[in-house]
């Protein structure tokens, strides 16, 4: 009895803010401040939708969410997966050491790494373009990919690979053709976790790219209030807008990152 007690929490305190948002985006305003608080709305509108769209250019927000989220992540796992192979199949002098720093890397505040990335982006003359998200991004999520891969690879046998180098595989030929298939649910697993944290991150967002050409979502979303208002239905439309990207996602790949999650914690 006590699980399922502790099982429905967890539920409703992830369900529940979306819900409340999603009931919100189908009221009026008059009808969000009346007293009694209404949990239904009583006459659900789409016209919140509308507006969203219309009060700001949400959908360029969301190409260009999706053209960082998906960038970042490509460039992630691939520079993650060359990082964890070598962790887990090379001897390397103080491989503890690596990953010991790896996840001390992960522990700095975004906010310390702001001025030092700000500077970096607009030396390089990247601020307001995608490759100022993309490449922090990036590097954001390393540690995270580069450890959940390393657990993964080292559960796949050596034997598969020494068997295809002998077929005439080279090292990097093994790994492309037996450990990453192999590794699949781990490779899905640290792609949704970086998808994740690159549609969400707000902060490099609004620092790097003031240009509405390349603003992403987050920061788009931010816009809606103005100095003395704050139009929460309308807010609350574009954020369901942005939830259902990242649900559809989970939604589709969801046995994946769960036995991804599982399997790298059961064989890390």
């Amino acid at each position: 009895m006590l699980r399922w007690a502790a099982a429905a929490m967890v539920v409703f305190n992830g369900f529940f803010p979306a819900v409340w948002i999603l009931f919100t985006s189908l009221k009026t305003e008059a009808e969000l401040v009346q007293k009694p608080i209404t949990w239904w709305p009583a006459n659900p509108m789409l016209g919140n939708y509308v507006k969203a769209f219309t009060d700001q250019p949400l959908l360029q927000y969301l190409k260009n969410s999706l053209l960082v989220a998906s960038g970042a992540t490509v460039l992630s796992l691939l520079v993650a997966a060359f990082a964890a192979y070598a962790i887990a199949r090379l001897n390397l002098r103080r491989r503890q050491l690596i990953l010991t720093c790896i996840v001390a890397s992960s522990m700095f505040p975004l906010v310390t790494l702001l001025v030092p990335i700000f500077e970096t982006m607009r030396a390089l003359g990247w601020l307001n373009t995608y490759a100022a998200l993309i490449f922090p991004y990036v590097v954001l999520n390393l540690p995270v990919c580069t450890l959940v891969l390393v657990s993964f690879f080292q559960s796949i046998p050596r034997d598969l690979e020494n068997a295809a180098m002998i077929d005439g595989c080279t090292r990097l030929g093994a790994l492309w053709h037996v450990v990453v298939p192999l590794a699949a649910p781990g490779i899905f697993t640290a792609g949704i976790l970086a998808f994740v944290n690159s549609w969400d991150e707000f902060l490099l967002a609004l620092s790097l790219n003031s240009s509405p050409a390349v603003r992403t979502l987050p920061v788009g979303i931010a816009l809606y209030q103005g100095e003395f208002t704050f139009p929460w239905p309308i807010i609350s439309a574009a954020l369901i807008v942005a939830i259902v990207p990242v649900a559809v996602l989970i939604a589709l790949f969801q046995e994946r990152v769960v036995g991804g999650l599982t399997q790298g914690g059961l064989k890390g």
